[in-house]
């Protein structure tokens, strides 16, 4: 388990931003996997992070369990389970740089994408797109997620433009990341990355997640969404030029 006070200090608001984001401030969850990698190995966060991501997951789908597209599923999870092996063998491949400096890439442009589309400049693929477009797409998701827990902006761009109803938008979301989420367990088992250190820190941190989901509920009726939003996504950019310049070696 970490005991170094510098991993602590990024991971205990990487958790709580997780637990905001499961309490309806969806988005900021991709915050959590650049801002724990700021003290400890990218991967390792990333690993940490995952159970927490899991055990999550059961509340929305129990919530939207009867509320989904099955179209979508199956379109894209067969490309997803694709990128996360593309991701398997990236981070297995390549020093613990490159993937600092992959996770700080994504970060920015996920970040970039995010304040993009707050100026309501969607980029989105059309809604009449092929089942292969929605496949590429779901590669892209499963790519983004197993190297970062990002990959909320590739699903959207691919489903986002079908207009699902908001229920059906919410219980496909859920059920889609659950699944993901379950399918990137053996990467990160592969990894060796499920160690009993990673996994006890793990459920040290899951009851401050629980904690900031349930404030998350209550928060998210109260708080200005847009300028909370605005401020993370711009957290987002600065947290990935580190790793981004930290992985490349630039000083």
């Amino acid at each position: 388990m970490p005991t170094d006070l510098r991993f602590y200090l990024f991971a205990v608001p990487a958790v709580i931003l997780i637990g905001l984001a499961k309490g309806g401030f969806s988005g900021l969850g991709a915050l959590g996997t650049p801002l724990i990698a700021l003290g400890i190995d990218p991967i390792r966060g990333a690993a940490i992070l995952l159970p927490i991501l899991i055990v999550q997951d059961a509340v929305g789908v129990a919530a939207f369990r009867r509320s989904w597209d099955g179209n979508v599923l199956a379109v894209m999870l067969p490309g997803a389970a694709i990128g996360v092996a593309i991701g398997y063998v990236f981070a297995a491949s390549v020093p613990a740089r490159a993937v600092m400096a992959a996770l700080g890439a994504v970060s920015i442009l996920f970040g970039a994408y995010r304040l993009w589309a707050e100026r309501g400049r969607q980029v989105a693929a059309s809604s009449r797109s092929p089942a292969w477009v929605g496949a590429l797409f779901g590669v892209a998701t499963g790519f983004t997620s197993q190297i970062a827990h990002a990959g909320g902006p590739p699903f959207q761009m691919w489903v986002m433009p079908r207009r699902l109803p908001r229920d059906v938008f919410v219980g496909t979301t859920a059920i889609f990341f659950a699944v993901l989420n379950w399918i990137k367990v053996p990467a990160y088992v592969a990894l060796g990355q499920f160690s009993r250190g990673n996994l006890t820190a793990a459920a040290v941190l899951l009851p401050l997640a629980v904690v900031a989901s349930l404030a998350g509920v209550r928060l998210v009726r109260r708080v200005p969404v847009e300028r909370f939003y605005t401020i993370v996504y711009w957290l987002m950019i600065v947290a990935g030029g580190k790793l981004l310049t930290d992985g490349l070696g630039v000083t």
